[in-house]
Order: C-alpha cells, then structure tokens, then sequence
C-alpha cells in the first residue's frame, strides 16, 4: 500500500475501534492489528493515540463537514431559501441532517465517545461544526421574522427545537430501536413530519 493509503486503513480501523470501546478503551496495539500493519507503522503515521484522534476529527469532520455543508450545492434548498419556502427549506435541512446522521454510525458513536470521556476534541467538533449549524439555520429564521413569516422567539431556540428532534429520531434509529418498534419511518417522512411541527411552532398566524 502505498503511504496515504494506509493511512487511509489505520484511520477506518481506529474510527470502529473507538466507536466501540472509547478513546480510553481502544489500545494503539489493537488498532495496529485491526489494520494489518504493526504498532511501529501506526507509529510512522501518527505520533500518539492523541494525533491519531485528532486526524479521525480532521477528515470526518472538520475538512468534510464543518468546512463544507452537505447541503451546499443543494439546488432545492437554494431555490426554496430564494422563494422563501419555509416547509420545503425546513425540509431540506431535515432531511439532509439525518441522512448525514444515519449514514456514518461509526463516527456518531465516536462524537458520543468523545464527549462522555469529557475529550477536548469533541469540544472542538462542536465549535468549528455545530456553531455554522446554528449560524445557518438561525440566520433563516431571523430573516423570516423580519419578513413577519415567523414570530419573535429566539432563532437559536427554535433551531435547538429542530436539532433536538433530528438528533434524537437518529439515535433512536443507531442506538435504541433499530427495528422502529417505536417509530418505523423513513427519513423522508421524518424530515416532512418535523419540519411540519417546527412550523406550526413558528407560524406568525397560529401564534
């Protein structure tokens, strides 16, 4: 293999093991062996457990996530922002946040790992990620109050509201009720079905 692309294998091979067993649980010995390569190499590329967690948090989600929204080059979300279509806009960010949620489950366990072990990355993944969430989000919502589409209550409030929905429905679905004895929906219905709730919340006439 070449250099970048063992790389590439050590850094699968940690995201499962500390998706599994923690920052704490996980040894560099294990990773090493779950990568085919001996502890020395694993050292060649990553000077400690530390650097290592660091490089998981770089590529999943600093560089993917936090420097690029999934939804950047979402051509229905621009065109319902434009129109100012707040069930389809709510939509899109929904439905894209669960997919985004749901399609990794490795590295949602690892963001959950590092934030009961109290690491200061999982700090840092919120601040340089999950901030431009609420920036993103919030910053819709307060242009729509300005247009008198929504009523006054605080744009990070209501975007905590929707987070808070999307993230529960996705743990449910990873960690808690993977068959959906509870809930069996799809995404897509989810996303309708919590945008539709956020917007009866928001709504100026229901208010």
């Amino acid at each position: 293999m070449s250099g970048d692309e063992r790389r590439r294998v050590i850094l699968q091979a940690a995201v499962e093991l500390f998706s599994q067993h923690g920052f704490k649980g996980a040894t560099t010995k294990e990773i090493a062996k779950a990568s085919g390569v001996s502890e020395a190499m694993l050292f060649r590329h990553f000077e400690n457990k530390d650097a290592l967690y660091e490089a998981i948090i770089e590529t999943k989600g600093c560089r993917e996530s936090a420097t690029k929204f999934a939804w950047d080059n979402d051509e229905a979300l621009i065109k319902a922002i434009a129109e100012k279509d707040d069930a389809a806009v709510f939509y899109r960010l929904g439905f894209t946040i669960l997919e985004k949620q749901q399609s990794n489950v490795p590295f949602m366990r690892l963001l959950l790992y590092s934030a009961l072990e109290e690491h200061d990355l999982a700090e840092r993944f919120f601040h340089e990620f999950v901030e431009r969430v609420y920036e993103f989000i919030g910053g819709y919502i307060a242009k729509r109050q300005k247009d008198g589409a929504f009523r006054k209550v605080k744009p990070r409030l209501a975007v905590r509201a929707l987070l808070g929905m999307l993230l529960h429905h996705s743990l449910n679905n990873i960690l808690w009720d993977k068959s959906g004895v509870l809930l069996k929906i799809s995404n897509d219905e989810a996303a309708k079905g919590f945008a539709d709730i956020l917007l009866n919340g928001l709504n100026a006439k229901e208010a």
